[in-house]
């Protein structure tokens, strides 16, 4: 099984906050209860990283109907894995990574966004994000 990191428990979380209506007195929706739940235990045990199988089925549930939200790939239709090169220069990822990105579990993705997020040297990451906030600013999006 595959970790999830405390961040995309927290973005979840937000996810949550927002989609959930606020309701009267300090009762958190369903969803939010789960997650904060899982949270809380990670923040108070200092872990960073919790494994999918040790969440409760409705803190799982909520955890991957957020994961639903995100984008599945990064992917910007610029493999150079195919022309040999270890890691792709377009999305980070490496050729297995590519290669076996189907069978991946939601967790196992996340882990790789989360590693090639902070590495941040992807074209995903620098010149292809600045020409597409550039054509959103353009376009009035």
């Amino acid at each position: 099984m595959a970790a999830l990191h405390i961040a995309d428990i927290e973005a979840a979380i937000n996810h949550w906050r927002a989609r959930a209506p606020r309701s009267e007195g300090p009762a958190l929706a369903p969803p939010l209860r789960a997650l904060a739940e899982v949270y809380a235990r990670m923040a108070y045990f200092r872990q960073d990283e919790i494994d999918e199988s040790a969440l409760a089925g409705d803190a799982l549930v909520a955890w991957l109907d957020w994961y639903a939200t995100t984008p599945d790939t990064p992917c910007i239709a610029i493999c150079s894995t195919s022309q040999g090169d270890d890691l792709c220069k377009g999305c980070g990822r490496s050729f297995d990574e590519v290669q076996h990105w189907p069978a991946y579990s939601p967790a196992q993705k996340r882990a790789v966004w989360r590693r090639i997020t902070r590495q941040g040297t992807a074209w995903r990451f620098n010149r292809y994000a600045e020409r597409a906030q550039e054509g959103m600013s353009e376009n009035g999006l």
